[in-house]
């Protein structure tokens, strides 16, 4: 496999974090009370900041050669 095809596929893992913490704070914020809102809520917070750091690397690294 390829450099960039790798790079592709944890980008795709990048932005799939993102969507599911949107979806898990959505729900959280809607649909739970109490400790369970909080322990989703700081999974989805989680997520959040390791998709965002894989999406941050992979577009900062560069072009592959």
């Amino acid at each position: 496999m390829s450099e960039g095809m790798l790079r592709m596929y944890i980008s795709f893992a990048g932005m799939g974090a993102l969507i599911l913490s949107a979806l898990l704070i959505l729900f959280a914020r809607h649909k739970l009370k109490g400790v369970i809102r909080f322990v989703v809520s700081l999974l989805a917070y989680g997520l959040l900041v390791i998709g965002g750091f894989i999406i941050m690397f992979i577009v900062l690294s560069g072009p592959t050669g």
